[in-house]
């Protein structure tokens, strides 16, 4: 990318490897209904991306120049997805128009849907998003935990600590789900 250091994107691929780990928990598929698809993992990524957003924006500044470097990565991402199953260059931008459609869609849902007083809007945003049907309650509850941990983390800490997500199945056991 042009005008972006290496050393200044250390830390925003290091942090959206950690989150893309982070949507790729077995649970999230298994009890949190997320189907085990490419469009699922998509979901899933983005709902992750979303969360770490969200605190972002509540930071001060350069959390914000962060957030849109790990957008940056999302996509970048997204796209070498793209290119790898053999989408050809003339489709990829079609395609990830679309995904930049999607992923801005879902970002306004769950924001919306977090902000409500009523928190069945979130259990419906993600079950009308992430396909995940009866593992929307769960999911839900594993989303407002998500922003709760964030919640007291600063810009370093986020960067640095490994452990950002709790694991979905920890979760349920704790709630009882």
């Amino acid at each position: 990318m042009f005008g972006k250091r290496p050393e200044r994107l250390a830390p925003v691929n290091a942090l959206f490897e950690r989150v893309a780990a982070a949507s790729r928990q077995p649970a999230l598929y298994l009890e949190g209904g997320i189907p085990d698809t490419f469009e699922g993992r998509f979901e899933s990524l983005t709902l992750h991306v979303f969360l770490v957003l969200r605190r972002l924006r509540e930071l001060p500044a350069p959390a914000d120049g962060l957030a849109q470097d790990l957008v940056d990565a999302c996509f970048s991402y997204l796209e070498f997805g793209f290119r790898q199953s053999g989408i050809s260059d003339i489709a990829v931008p079609k395609r990830m128009k679309k995904i930049g459609q999607m992923f801005y869609g879902r970002v306004q849902a769950y924001e919306s849907a977090l902000a409500s007083p009523d928190p069945a809007e979130l259990v419906e945003a993600l079950r009308r998003n992430a396909g995940c049907g009866g593992g929307a309650g769960p999911l839900a509850a594993y989303a407002r935990q998500v922003v709760s941990a964030l919640a007291g983390r600063d810009l370093d800490a986020i960067l640095v600590q490994d452990a950002l997500f709790p694991t979905l199945s920890s979760q349920e056991s704790h709630h009882g789900a």
